[in-house]
């Protein structure tokens, strides 16, 4: 994949047809490392490794309920900006998190550039940090009787 990421809108034709594909492949994943796949124009077959028929089954899972699909490399280098739109805050949060040490980055120049590697580490250790709050208020309500 180039260094750009990829966005990939799916058509009305496309998500009917991710339904179908993501459920039929889905259920030829085994237990192994990797999987045979019989290319329907020819006689050739394609040895794929399991890990990327999941990313497979995701992608069409994404398609089928209408989303956009993006592939970022995983040490591909992103603005600031794109980093912030991908944790979903604005691009002043992100730099505060960046200078008080939260996310590691790099210069290149003035600009300063995030691996989306390092984003994800982040983006993991918050949503886990979000997480044990959550099972901690499910905890007290439920010790107060709160019905949930």
């Amino acid at each position: 994949m180039s260094a750009l990421m990829s966005y990939q809108i799916p058509t009305q034709e496309d998500t009917a047809l991710a339904v179908e594909s993501s459920r039929l492949l889905a259920a030829c994943i085994g237990k192994g490392d990797s999987a045979c796949l019989r290319l329907h124009d020819g006689d050739d077959v394609l040895q794929v490794p399991v890990k990327a028929i999941r990313l497979l089954v995701d992608i069409l899972d994404a398609m089928a309920r209408g989303d956009a699909v993006s592939l970022i490399p995983i040490h591909r280098e992103l603005t600031t900006q794109e980093a912030a739109n991908i944790l979903n805050v604005s691009r002043p949060y992100l730099v505060k998190l960046i200078e008080n040490g939260e996310i590691p980055f790099h210069k290149n120049g003035v600009r300063r550039k995030v691996l989306f590697k390092d984003l994800m580490e982040y983006k993991q250790k918050r949503d886990d940090a979000s997480m044990v709050l959550l099972d901690e208020l499910t905890a007290e309500a439920q010790a107060f009787d709160m019905g949930y």
